[in-house]
């Protein structure tokens, strides 16, 4: 088997630099439908057979522009949506972000998983809804021929998965944050899940 993590297309809290994090959150820009179209067009010979979405507006936007192009249906489940930012939920105040830049180096960097913002998730709570969700998915299709997109988020992808892949380092993945409509590419093995191909990156030498 083989998973697609796929970061959502350009949206308006992206340009207007807010957080956007509960549902139904910002739709995506004109930019953004572009950006998944492309992707979809990119992703049509490589075979998926299924496509997952997190919950907010942009990924579910940016899914069924993948769906309707491969022919495929969205699954829609709440493991694979931003994590929570509390208090600053809906601004996009200075304060706020950079609250998330030191949050983000306390989880990534420092292994601070019970931190949160005042209201917001830890470290810990997305841990509990991501991990096991991607551990069913191996353990359902482990040795068959699924490959399966999910469509959810930059700071989820960048937070959980250097724990949940094998052979990408947090100091790595951090220098090589996901763009809009990025893919990171993983196929499980006896030992763990590793990634193939990180942002058009090989993580060979991370």
């Amino acid at each position: 088997m083989r998973l697609y993590f796929i970061r959502h297309g350009e949206s308006e809290a992206n340009t207007a630099g807010v957080f956007s994090n509960r549902p139904p959150g910002h739709a995506l820009t004109a930019a953004g439908r572009d950006q998944a179209q492309t992707l979809a067009g990119r992703l049509q010979n490589e075979g998926l057979t299924g496509v997952y979405s997190s919950p907010l507006l942009r990924a579910t936007q940016t899914a069924a522009i993948l769906a309707e192009t491969l022919k495929l249906s969205v699954e829609v489940t709440d493991a694979l949506r931003e994590y929570d930012m509390g208090i600053y939920e809906g601004t996009g105040d200075p304060a706020g972000w950079e609250a998330n830049r030191r949050l983000f180096i306390a989880w990534t960097l420092q292994k601070q998983w019970d931190l949160c913002i005042e209201g917001g998730e830890s470290f810990e709570d997305v841990r509990q809804r991501l991990a096991p969700f991607i551990e069913s998915l191996v353990a359902a299709h482990r040795g068959d021929d699924a490959r399966l997109a999910l469509v959810g988020h930059g700071g989820l992808y960048l937070a959980q998965l250097p724990l949940l892949l094998a052979n990408v380092p947090y100091r790595w993945a951090l220098e090589h944050p996901l763009g809009n409509a990025d893919v990171i590419v993983a196929e499980p093995r006896a030992d763990g899940l590793y990634c193939q191909s990180w942002c058009g990156l090989d993580p060979a030498g991370a």
